[in-house]
Parts: C-alpha cells; sequence; structure tokens
C-alpha cells in the first residue's frame, strides 16, 4: 500500500465567522495580503457560521482539518481572526482537540492581552473626534451569555477607553456593556452639555450585517436612537476598488499586521515541536 508523502512544512489554517455582505470584500483584501507574507505556506481557510457556510458553499474547521491530514500534513496552524478569545474561541480549541493525528497550535484572538488592546486602541482613535462637542462610541461585538469569561474583558474596554480618553464610550451590540445602556448614558450628557455628533467605530473585523444593520440601519439602530436626540451620527468609511465599505478592523491595516504577528508568533512555537 502506498502512502502519500508527509509534508514538512505546517499547514496554515485561517478561521473566520463569515460574511455573506460587504464583510465579503474586507476577507478577501486580508487574505490578498496573507498570500504576500506566507507564500511558502499552504494556506486554508474555515468558517464558523453555519448559515455562511450553507449559503456561500464553505467549509468548518473540522472539514478542513480533516482535509489537510488527508492532504498529507501532520502539523497546523489555526489562526482565528477572533478579536476577543470568547466562546467561540473556545470552541474552535476544543474543535482541535478532536484530531490527535494532528500537531495543532492556535494562535492567539487580535486582543488576547491588554498590551494587544492599548495597540488596537491605538489604531483606531485617527479616526475619533476631538472636541467638547464630539463622542466616540466603540462598538463591540459582545455575547449573549452571562457566564462567558470575556464579559470580564468587555467590561475592562469599557472602564478603560473611559479612563483613557476624554470622549469615548464602549457598548456592545449583545451582552455588556449593554448598548441601550450606553446610549441612556449619551442622553444624559447631552442634556448637560450638548452633544452634536457621534462617530460609531466597529470593534469588530469584518464590518458586515452588524453595522450595516445593528449600528447603522434605518430602523431600531444605534444611529436612529441617537439621531432620536438631535445628534448626528457617523461611521468611518473607506474607499477600496472604486467601492465605500464601512471600516472594520479589516481596512485598518495596522491591525491586518497584528494577525500577521499572531500568526508568526504560532509559527514559532511549533518549530519548537
Amino acid at each position: 500500500m502506498r502512502l502519500p508523502k508527509l509534508k514538512e512544512k505546517p499547514a496554515l489554517v485561517i478561521t473566520t465567522f463569515g460574511s455573506s455582505s460587504q464583510g465579503k470584500v474586507a476577507i478577501e483584501h486580508f487574505q490578498q495580503k496573507l498570500d504576500r507574507s506566507f507564500s511558502e505556506y499552504e494556506l486554508y481557510w474555515a468558517y464558523s457560521s453555519e448559515i455562511i457556510r450553507k449559503k456561500e458553499q464553505l467549509p468548518s474547521l473540522q472539514q478542513t482539518l480533516a482535509q489537510i491530514e488527508s492532504d498529507g500534513f501532520r502539523k497546523a496552524i489555526v489562526q482565528p481572526l477572533h478579536i476577543f478569545p470568547g466562546t467561540e474561541y473556545q470552541q474552535l480549541l476544543e474543535t482541535c482537540n478532536y484530531f490527535p493525528g494532528l500537531r495543532i497550535i492556535v494562535g492567539e484572538t487580535l486582543c488576547h492581552r491588554w498590551d494587544f488592546i492599548k495597540e488596537v486602541l491605538e489604531v483606531v482613535s485617527s479616526d475619533f473626534l476631538t472636541g467638547e462637542d464630539g463622542l466616540n462610541l466603540l462598538a463591540l461585538h459582545g455575547t449573549p451569555l452571562a457566564a462567558d469569561p470575556v464579559n470580564a474583558t468587555y467590561l475592562g474596554i469599557e472602564r478603560l477607553v473611559t479612563g483613557l480618553y476624554p470622549n469615548v464610550q464602549a457598548a456592545s451590540i449583545e451582552g455588556v456593556p449593554d448598548h441601550e445602556a450606553v446610549i441612556n448614558q449619551i442622553s444624559r450628557i447631552h442634556e448637560d452639555r450638548t452633544i452634536k455628533k457621534v462617530r460609531i467605530i466597529p470593534m469588530m473585523f469584518l464590518a458586515g450585517i452588524h453595522v450595516e444593520d445593528d449600528l447603522m440601519g434605518t430602523d431600531d439602530s444605534w444611529r436612529t436612537m441617537l439621531e432620536e436626540m438631535g445628534i448626528a451620527v457617523d461611521c468611518p468609511t473607506i474607499e477600496y476598488n472604486k467601492t465605500t465599505y464601512f471600516k472594520g478592523l479589516a481596512f485598518r491595516e495596522k491591525c491586518s499586521d497584528f494577525f500577521r504577528d499572531r500568526l508568526t508568533r504560532a509559527l514559532t512555537i511549533l518549530s519548537y515541536y
């Protein structure tokens, strides 16, 4: 029986939630950077959203890991494009344990450490409104699970940004910091001193459906709640291939570099095993 030759270099598996909207363009943009930076490795993708997998006919992490094992790999780096190490990150770790035939190193998330969080905040701060009549609202994804340990990180970020910056708040689409509570707080601030404009800045890798609907949509969104107070609202955008997109972290070049650093670190760790 002739067995395939095992490959010396590890496979690189990029794992993302996925997108069926404008976020797909950001994924393609990021993939181009990866292809240039890691051209000597074979690059695979995996998608955690079941809805997007069915809609776009894309592989899950289980399917991708089974494929690379079949392709003759015995080492792999799984690099998630998650912002925080929440429930999905823990599920990713558990999935990797189902493949004992592969030596797998899982890379860290974008905001895996407090130093990383400060670096990302410094990047997005280039879009902050300045002046007393402007306020910036960082939009976190959040989690609906009250017992998820990542809630401590979300609440810590809320505390961090209000301490570091004079005109920045943070809120989550799901969970804490509760966006309705934060917007009520903005309303009280608005009563004391007029806020002319709020800039909503997505702290999400892809500025897809959540940004288009929950943050900047025309029906029951953060934008409409703020506009009802007489406050102007915008969200940073970027021109890419002659089209305007909301500016998620994937379109911030430095954040893409941070993910590349996470992947490089994981490769260094794997070289010792």
